[in-house]
Formats: C-alpha cells, structure tokens, sequence
C-alpha cells in the first residue's frame, strides 16, 4: 500500500488507527513527493529527524519519480483539476501509485476519488 503524506499527519498527531493501518500493512511504499511534503512541514532538524527514522524503522520503500509518473500526473492535472480540485502534489502521488500498480490510502478522497485508474482506498480518523 502507497500511504498519502495525510496519514503520516494523522500518526503524529497520536491517530492510533492511522498507526495501526501502517503496522499492518505488510508492503510499505510512499512516494518521493510524500517524502519531500513531510520533510518540507518540519519546523526542525529533529522533525526531520523523526520522519527519516519512522520511514526507516517501519521499512518503508521510497518510489521515486519517473518520466512516466510526471507524465500520467500532468494528464490527471489537465483532466481532473477543474471538477475535483487535484493539485500537482497529489496528482504526483496518485501517479505514482498508478504506475507501481500500489493501493493508494488517504483521507482526502475528493481529490482523488475521480481518477478512474487509481486503486483507492479511503482512511477515516
């Protein structure tokens, strides 16, 4: 499962249930730009810190960015950001889930709900 940079949000602020879908989930992926979205929220170099362990400690693999995903995320833009409020980082990260053929989990469904290709699956706190 491909985790939105949402639910890594949701553990910090103590979700037990957003802790308990990453401990169970078996294969751990998130994208480069979940990566650069948490690190770029950090106040300090020990939030940084705590993010690079936790991707680290829970054996989480770091998908990168492809031609392919900047691709298929610049065709998301152009068909779903008028109706649906897809913005770039999002549309990176459903691409990515997309071309790694990976389950996507988010709580910010409205977004991308309407991309006919992603597998999706819905995390409510």
């Amino acid at each position: 499962m491909i985790f939105d940079t949402d639910i890594f949000i949701w553990v910090q602020r103590g979700n037990k249930k957003a802790a308990s879908k990453i401990q169970k989930s078996k294969n751990r992926y998130l994208s480069i730009q979940t990566y650069m979205e948490l690190l770029q929220c950090a106040e300090s170099k020990a939030q940084h810190k705590f993010v690079k362990d936790f991707i680290t400690s829970y054996g989480f693999t770091l998908l990168p960015l492809t031609e392919n995903i900047g691709h298929r995320a610049s065709i998301y833009i152009e068909e779903y950001t008028l109706f649906s409020g897809l913005r770039s980082g999002d549309a990176l990260i459903a691409a990515t889930a997309v071309e790694n053929n990976i389950t996507l989990i988010s709580s910010n469904a409205k977004h991308f709900k309407a991309i006919k290709d992603l597998r999706f699956k819905v995390f409510k706190p």
